[in-house]
């Protein structure tokens, strides 16, 4: 019996990826230079891909890196020199506020206890800010703050870039990119694929504030926003990428693009709708998120009562279906189960029955 990973990121492959590894294999794809035509055609598949599933604007451009956790410093090597202001609601938020401050930034901060959302008007981002930094969903915590909220947060603030992680939202998420100024996601949460790739969606705002600080302080070097665009209008890396991870991303777009963005989204709010009911009842778990609104549907956190929660993941692997830990302090007493594109609602359903029966 095949196991079904549950786990928030590397997460359950996507059903497709065992095809399109095979075919790459047998074309030798992994094989062939970065500079070739062949990798630049590829790299122009999955830029079409993308900027479809995601609906970007045309200023938008889409690199490659290493990881999401690259982009954290990338970005804000690139796109400030004095000011941040970050929301941090978990682990995630709170790394990317940290990188800031390493940096030597001046990196503003508003912190809710973890677990909680953010009231919007609580939200006051400072004069002068740079860039204002958003986990659209906190994979840690299991919170999410909602994307209409986002929005509302760049009419309010027209002046800072907004910069938004949506490593574990996407590409559920419904973000209006015209709204912000970059995102980034890594392929091994929602797209179901091998971890070891980032990618960054930049506008044109973001281009032009990185060119005014080139040159004026450390921005990154190899991989700052200008070498990143220079080697993009080629379709072009500065460094060898993760090919194998660039032709699967390209792939796998296409296959959601053909199932609908909207049906991948109504699968998940139903399967979050089983979870969150099951929890709700459950006299073992209960949810983590109290606000129903900052629940997030593709990180569900679950507290376990009376019991260890290692002991309630052993079970589970036991039978099959692996769930992550609770992050950090609160290992011992959660468990986090992922709710992305990959798992089925059939395999929901037989995680619940699983759930129940303990």
């Amino acid at each position: 019996m095949a196991s079904v990973y549950f786990t928030p990121g590397p997460a359950q492959l996507y059903p497709t990826v065992a095809g399109h590894l095979q075919n790459a294999l047998d074309q030798q794809v992994f094989s062939q230079s970065h500079r070739s035509q062949a990798f630049k055609d590829l790299y122009r598949r999955a830029d079409e891909g993308l900027r479809a599933l995601f609906g970007l604007p045309q200023d938008y451009a889409i690199y490659f890196t290493g990881s999401a956790t690259e982009i954290w410093e990338r970005s804000l090597q690139s796109l400030t020199s004095e000011r941040t202001y970050h929301l941090v609601n978990g682990s995630f938020s709170k790394k990317y506020l940290d990188h800031a401050k390493w940096l030597g930034r001046d990196a503003q901060v508003l912190q809710v206890p973890f677990g909680q959302g953010f009231a919007i008007d609580q939200v006051q981002v400072p004069a002068g800010t740079e860039l204002l930094a958003i986990t659209q969903n906190e994979t840690s915590s299991g919170v999410c703050v909602p994307v209409a909220d986002i929005h509302l947060l760049r009419e309010r603030n027209p002046e800072p870039l907004i910069s938004v992680d949506i490593v574990s939202g996407a590409p559920y998420a419904p973000l209006d990119f015209s709204q912000i100024d970059m995102a980034f996601l890594s392929v091994q949460k929602g797209f179901g694929l091998p971890a070891g790739l980032g990618v960054w969606f930049v506008n044109e705002r973001c281009r032009t504030k990185a060119a005014q600080l080139e040159g004026k302080q450390y921005t990154g070097g190899h991989h700052s926003i200008a070498s990143l665009q220079d080697q993009y209008q080629g379709f072009q890396t500065p460094s060898t990428p993760n090919v194998l991870d660039i032709y699967l991303l390209a792939h796998v777009v296409e296959d959601m693009l053909a199932k609908g963005l909207d049906v991948i989204r109504q699968e998940t709010e139903a399967k979050a709708q089983q979870l969150y009911g099951f929890l709700e009842e459950s006299a073992l778990f209960s949810p983590f998120v109290q606000e129903k609104a900052h629940r997030s549907p593709t990180v569900i956190v679950a507290d376990v009562l009376e019991r260890p929660a290692a002991e309630i993941i052993s079970i589970l692997k036991k039978q099959g279906n692996i769930v992550g830990s609770g992050y950090g302090a609160f290992k011992d007493k959660q468990i986090r189960i992922a709710n992305f594109p990959a798992i089925s609602g059939q395999e929901v359903e037989g995680l619940i029955q699983l759930l129940k029966r303990l």
